[in-house]
């Protein structure tokens, strides 16, 4: 095992990791070292990794199958696994999401690898769904352990269809051509720590059993326990790194601050299991299919 030297950025999420180089194959070890520190500190920052697309994919792979690129949105030409995070494509994610939440099995991790970085701005939030979790007081979560959440990429956006552009309103278009519709816990139990996290974010739209407008007030109120200050890594992104992070148990939003400067980003994302409450109880599909984008496994 190489090594490995892992140190904390914050104190409740993020670690700089440096002494192995992710471009090689991995022995167990190594692997095992990174597995318990993004179990730990839930969000990984790697410098001069000097990889491609292909040395990307190789890395993820050491943690599981990867997904394809996204289950609506197109991939690097050529390159099936690898999704575009490109300001020039209209991919700024800024608003607080997990990625791909609408799915049965959402992603477990993801990485994001800087192509091109803007001279200021731009920087990823991630925010710990776990600290958040500790945060509530016990009424909430007590609240919180209860509740279940359907989570849809067919929502009534902040921007009205009619003040879209044709750009925009095509990237809506498309991003919305298979609608997907999953219930998942509120409450997500880590399934290699146990822990406890809010999984919410910006895809969950309902509460089961409540209203849209009780639903909103409730989600809101969650949300702001996940994106207080303490709780999130505000990474500001230079040439030639990669993040990993847990995609189970932290959301991020990419920040809209860099002018319309060239910013892009390779994302590739491990495959994911089902998620459970509290409870032991799974997750559940009420509409689409992503078997295309990742397997559920049996």
């Amino acid at each position: 095992m190489s090594d490995i030297e892992i140190r904390k950025v914050t104190a409740r999420i993020g670690a700089q990791v440096s002494g192995v180089d992710i471009s090689k194959p991995l022995d167990e070890g190594t692997v095992a070292a990174l597995r318990e520190a993004l179990n730990l500190h839930k969000a990984l920052v790697f410098d001069d990794v000097n990889l491609d697309d292909e040395g990307q994919q190789a890395f993820v792979r050491h943690f599981g199958d990867t997904t394809t690129a996204h289950p609506t949105v197109p991939s690097v030409d050529g390159v099936p696994n690898v999704l575009p995070v490109d300001s020039e494509r209209g991919r700024a994610a800024n608003h607080w999401h997990t990625d791909v939440t609408f799915v049965l099995n959402p992603p477990q991790a993801s990485t994001l690898r800087s192509i091109t970085v803007p001279p200021y701005g731009g920087e990823t939030l991630i925010a710990s769904s776990a600290a958040a979790y500790r945060d509530l007081p016990e009424p909430l979560r007590t609240l919180a352990d209860t509740l279940w959440a359907e989570h849809t990429n067919d929502y009534d956006y902040a921007v009205p269809e009619e003040a879209l552009d044709e750009e925009h309103a095509a990237q809506r278009a498309q991003f919305t051509s298979i609608k997907f519709r999953t219930v998942h816990p509120v409450v997500r139990v880590h399934p290699l720590t146990g822990e406890r996290g809010l999984f919410v974010g910006g895809f969950a739209q309902r509460l089961v059993g409540l209203s849209v407008g009780e639903s909103r007030k409730l989600l809101d109120l969650l949300q702001t326990y996940v994106t207080r200050p303490e709780n999130i890594l505000r990474h500001r992104w230079s040439p030639n790194q990669l993040v990993l992070f847990d995609n189970r148990i932290t959301q991020h939003y990419a920040i809209d601050n860099y002018d319309g400067l060239p910013r892009r980003l390779h994302r590739v994302t491990v495959a994911g299991d089902v998620p459970v409450g509290i409870e032991g109880k799974e997750s559940y599909s009420i509409q689409g299919d992503a078997s295309h984008y990742t397997s559920v496994a049996a």
